[in-house]
């Protein structure tokens, strides 16, 4: 597209605000960022169709952004939620980004594989933190009671 051609032009040859240099790489911190670098295949602003995946209070959501809605950008992005079940989200965002290039359906499966794995870690260590506060306070409380009397 000739419109996203001039985006990233101006973006990538002065000023873009989510943009973070380091000596070797350019990070991008735009929240709906595919892969955090700063390249113009994974720029949200300067691609008129993108889709990403994000994460909301626990609850993974398929993002989709498509030219028709341009002219409207209080509803420029399509909010799916993906289902529970590793699986039938996985074939959510097949279903829904049919059509789409394979570079972005392989990086929104990819993040959505990064969000869930640390999703899972997040619950197991839930998990494990209250077991040990239970067992610790269980065990400290005679001590307590000593050193009071």
């Amino acid at each position: 597209m000739q419109q996203d051609d001039v985006i990233w032009s101006i973006i990538n040859g002065s000023f873009c605000s989510f943009k973070t240099q380091t000596k070797t790489q350019k990070f991008c911190r735009n929240e709906f960022n595919v892969t955090g670098l700063c390249t113009r295949s994974a720029c949200p602003l300067a691609n008129s169709q993108y889709a990403t995946i994000r994460e909301e209070n626990g609850i993974c959501y398929l993002y989709m952004k498509t030219i028709e809605r341009s002219h409207f950008p209080a509803k420029l992005w399509e909010k799916v939620k993906l289902s529970r079940s590793y699986e039938k989200a996985l074939e959510q965002i097949d279903e829904c980004l049919i059509y789409w290039p394979g570079w972005i359906k392989h990086k929104c499966k990819q993040r959505f594989t990064k969000i869930t794995q640390y999703l899972i870690r997040m619950r197991k260590l839930r998990l494990k933190r209250q077991f040990v506060l239970f067992i610790h306070s269980y065990l400290c409380k005679p001590l307590l009671e000593k050193r009071a009397v």
